[in-house]
């Protein structure tokens, strides 16, 4: 039976046999999350957010790459590289980025922008 959804009230876990489960974007979320799919091991997170400002902090995915869609708006990746910064805009929608694992990130942007996000959940690392 095919479930019609929205990922603003609800998120998509896809574990590791392909298979998926839908998950109410509350407040007990992430606890939720790191104890029925056991920390997000060999998990993968579809989740959609909106934003207006820079974000307060950075991330980093330690067990696979990120890819980052965007819906509306426009936004600007900081991706952490050896050699210096690296900065992808996404402006049209439909542009992406993939992140790549253990790399850290951020995004700045000056106007209200909606991503589509599919994130390797499992050690997620966040710092200011």
């Amino acid at each position: 039976m095919a479930l019609s959804r929205n990922l603003v009230e609800a998120f998509v876990v896809l574990n590791s046999t392909q298979s998926a489960s839908v998950e109410a974007v509350d407040a007990s979320l992430y606890e939720r999350l790191d104890s029925t799919y056991n920390n997000m091991s060999g998990c993968q997170l579809v989740s959609c957010y909106t934003f207006a400002s820079d974000w307060q902090n950075s991330e980093m995915h330690p067990n696979g790459d990120e890819l980052v869609i965007l819906l509306s708006g426009e936004v600007t990746f900081v991706l952490e590289q050896p050699a210096g910064d690296e900065y992808v805009t996404l402006a049209k929608q439909g542009d992406f980025v993939l992140v790549p694992k253990g790399v850290w990130h951020t995004a700045k942007t000056e106007v209200e922008s909606t991503l589509l996000f599919v994130t390797p959940g499992e050690g997620t690392e966040h710092r200011a």
